[in-house]
Formats: C-alpha cells, structure tokens, sequence
C-alpha cells in the first residue's frame, strides 16, 4: 500500500500543476472544466466502491494532453498523450508504484467519447472516468460549453438539423445545435456506470427540451 502522506502531498501538488497546465486552454477544456469532472467522479465512486486514489488523480489529469492536441488541431489525440504525460508526470511527484501509475494511465487514455484505439475503459475507475467527462458534456453546462465552442470559431447560433447534420466540423454551421444531433444526444446511451446513466438520464431530457424550445423559438411557433 502507497504511503497516505505521499499520495496526499503528490495529489496537493499535481492539482496546482495541472492548473497551471491548463491555464490558457478554451473554456470548454480549462481548469474549470477538470474541476467538474473531478467532482462528477468523486460522486460516482462513492456510489460505485471504486478506488478513490485512481479516480483522483485520473480525473485531474484527464485532460493534460488537451493543450498539445489544440496547438496541433487534433493531429495528437489528447488521451494517447495525456497518458504519455501520467508516466512523466507521477514519477516526478515522487510516486514509484508501476501499477497505480499504469492504472492512472489507462483511465486517461480511454477516457474520451471518440476513441481512436480499440481500447475501452477497462476497469471501474477507467469507467467512472469516462461517464465523470461525459456528464460534463451534457445538460445545461454541455449545452453552455456548446454554445461557447461555436462563439470561438465563428459558428452560427442556430441552424437547421439539415444544415447542422449536412456540415463539417469548424465550419460555419458547426452549432451548438449542430454538436447535440451529432454527439450530446448519444451521450446517454453510452455511459458506463449505472449512477452515470441514471444522472445521464435528466440531463439528456434537459437538453432534448431545450433544443425543442429553441427551434419553436426561431420558427416563431411559440408566438400564438
């Protein structure tokens, strides 16, 4: 078993790291971010008896490969190297244990909705991981960072299905409404954990409503 005061002042230490890290990164992926999903998975251990040490510091390091696949525009997938960046990183912090390290790594490498390897979240910390980013990507605050992504390139506020569906990604018709039908809508069915899937549930309903009131809204259905 890890020494309680290493992992305590190791944790301590990568929180600020990691902030640091992320500093300058888009607000759909900054500190705040990782904040939330830090909570979400402290949540969803409790309930699902998983270790709450690889949850941790999975959860704040979920997205430290982040910066590097922005700079390159998607050319590096930020999971593969944010697990690069596990193996570096908790050495560093003075943590020598092979296997928690690699455990770390594996929940940050398949934390991400599209995974480019055939690796899945493979044990409950990974899976908590996993449905701790997703919940993050839906409801109200999936709807806010939605929008918020399609402010930063330009996108428009609203489009048709059509014309979302029918674009591509960056483009002008990227919408928030464009990011719902293509990823936000499936969240649910992919969660991973059964506390995940079931505070899935609400936030799913939550964006369904929302985008129904927003095209009743720019069709002017809701006036009579």
């Amino acid at each position: 078993m890890m020494d309680r005061d290493l992992l305590k002042q190791a944790f301590t230490r990568l929180v600020e790291d990691v902030r640091e890290h992320l500093e300058h990164s888009p607000a759909c992926h900054d500190w705040d971010h990782t904040l939330r999903v830090l909570h979400n998975a402290r949540h969803l251990c409790q309930v699902e008896g998983a270790d709450p040490d690889i949850v941790d510091f999975a959860a704040v390091l979920h997205d430290v490969g982040r910066p590097v696949e922005l700079a390159d525009r998607g050319h590096t997938c930020h999971a593969d190297h944010g697990a690069v960046l596990v193996r570096q990183m908790l050495p560093a912090l003075g943590i020598e244990d092979a296997v928690f390290i690699e455990h770390v790594a594996a929940c940050v490498r398949t934390h991400r909705y599209r995974i480019r390897t055939k690796d899945r979240p493979a044990t409950l910390e990974a899976r908590i991981v996993f449905d701790a980013d997703k919940l993050d990507s839906i409801g109200a605050i999936g709807v806010g960072r939605s929008f918020h992504f399609a402010g930063r390139i330009g996108a428009r506020v609203h489009n048709t299905s059509e014309a979302a569906q029918g674009s591509a990604s960056y483009s002008r018709e990227d919408s928030a409404y464009r990011e719902f039908l293509v990823k936000l809508r499936h969240i649910q069915g992919r969660m991973l954990t059964a506390e995940g899937r079931r505070l899935a549930e609400s936030r799913h309903r939550f964006m369904v409503a929302f985008f129904d009131q927003l095209n009743r809204e720019v069709a002017g259905e809701d006036l009579g």
